[in-house]
């Protein structure tokens, strides 16, 4: 964390993407687990809310997930505070998009106070332009549909909706599956 603070430092942007490194395991289950919540609370009963946010944002899962060189993380700072992160994998077949060289765009998450600055259009913004960088032929994104906050940041973009379908952790949640390129 210290560095990715100096590089900000040295940079003294008001915004910077990086890509998150192992120590940045609790702050990516901070941002996961609050996010998270903020934007998906309404959508199950708060027992099974907890439950995966307990199971999918907590420190040894990410740590894990960090180490795992396929899930790239970036995190975005706004006046070198953190704002939120993202996660993606690269050459995930779909069965809605057939090609093979697909980007799984797997998390955005940013904190609710920040929505008004298009933080997230940013880090959305930011993660197409990285897969198109490494040869991935489309972008794949699922989302709740009552899902707070998404709508700005994907607000204009050419999307494609692919899919309608229920989220297997969270049996009430309908996702929907755009393409983002």
């Amino acid at each position: 964390m210290n560095l990715i603070l100096n590089a900000i430092n040295k940079v003294g942007k008001m915004n910077l993407i990086v890509k998150a490194k192992e120590g940045d395991f609790q702050l990516l289950a901070d941002i996961g687990s609050k996010s998270f919540i903020e934007s998906h609370g309404s959508s199950a009963s708060t027992a099974d809310i907890n439950d995966y946010v307990n199971e999918k944002y907590n420190c040894d899962v990410l740590k894990e997930e960090i180490r795992n060189p396929e899930n790239i993380y970036h995190i975005i700072f706004h006046n070198k505070q953190p704002a939120g992160y993202s996660k993606i994998v690269f050459n995930v077949p779909h069965s809605n998009i057939p090609l093979e060289n697909v980007t799984k765009m797997e998390r955005i998450y940013l904190l609710k106070e920040l929505y008004s600055l298009k933080l997230g259009f940013e880090l959305f913004s930011f993660n197409i332009e990285l897969s198109k960088n490494n040869n991935q032929g489309e972008c794949g994104y699922t989302f709740g549909k009552k899902t707070t906050g998404l709508s700005g940041f994907i607000k204009g973009q050419d999307l494609k909706l692919l899919a309608v379908t229920i989220s297997k952790l969270l049996k009430l949640i309908q996702t929907q599956i755009i393409r983002c390129f």
